[in-house]
């Protein structure tokens, strides 16, 4: 299958320390391909740098074999690119509705010209918004502000904002983070139903979900990848073992 991501040698210094340390990395169209590692493994630090937040101090990003390293955060949307945060980000008084509605046409142009076609498309965009929060099961929540949702709901809502940008690739930063056990359940499920039409990279701490979901996963162990595979493999992996029993 294609690669639809390639990170070759990524490395990122803070001074003396190494955060991340050349990691390389492939993910195949249309799977779920986790990251996990024990916590000060790198993960997240790994994750902004592909997503555009910090600037790598080596290595490089290649997304459909286009070099986007260093990349700001704000134009990979507009690529085909779309990461759900570790914190949850809505606009709180906004209606679940408009919360989407917005997404969808702040990723619908790329330029002037585009933004007025998107203008005069809004029954397009309208019937796009309930679709994806039809998609994340918050129908019966469409037109209640966001203020107002549970906090597993404003998860899901955070995913319906995050595939307002029509990507293919989502990055997915722990994304049961904090959700009780039914929560968590209902999140598991989306996600794995978001893997029919996206590809997923993913970081989770749930080694469950991980277990579950995943056709492939990377282990970090302080910043460097120690072990790549299947869920059957890495679960067998003593170095995967001793990294984590190692940080008990």
């Amino acid at each position: 299958m294609n690669k639809i991501l390639k990170i070759q040698n990524l490395t990122k210094n803070f001074g003396s320390i190494s955060a991340v340390s050349n990691v390389n990395l492939e993910v195949e169209e249309g799977t779920i391909h986790s990251v996990i590692g024990p916590n000060g493994a790198g993960k997240s630090t790994f994750f902004n740098m592909i997503s555009g937040v910090i600037p790598p101090s080596n290595g490089s990003v290649y997304y459909k074999d286009k070099d986007i390293t260093g990349f700001e955060s704000f134009k990979l949307p507009h690529m085909g690119i779309a990461k759900c945060f570790q914190i949850t980000n809505v606009f709180p008084k906004l209606t679940v509705r408009e919360n989407v509605w917005a997404s969808i046409f702040s990723c619908s142009h790329k330029s002037k010209v585009d933004l007025f076609k998107s203008m005069n498309d809004f029954e397009t965009i309208d019937k796009d918004t309930e679709n994806i929060i039809s998609d994340v099961g918050l129908s019966h929540k469409i037109d209640d502000k966001a203020e107002e949702l549970s906090h597993g709901q404003q998860r899901m809502l955070e995913m319906a904002i995050t595939l307002g940008a029509k990507p293919d690739l989502l990055l997915l930063d722990e994304p049961t983070q904090g959700l009780a056990p039914e929560a968590t359940v209902e999140m598991t499920e989306l996600i794995r139903k978001l893997s029919k039409n996206y590809t997923i990279l993913l970081i989770e701490h749930k080694m469950h979900i991980v277990m579950e979901i995943s056709k492939i996963i990377t282990v970090l162990n302080f910043g460097e990848k120690i072990e790549e595979g299947t869920p059957n493999q890495i679960k067998n992996s003593k170095k995967v073992q001793d990294a984590y029993l190692g940080r008990k």
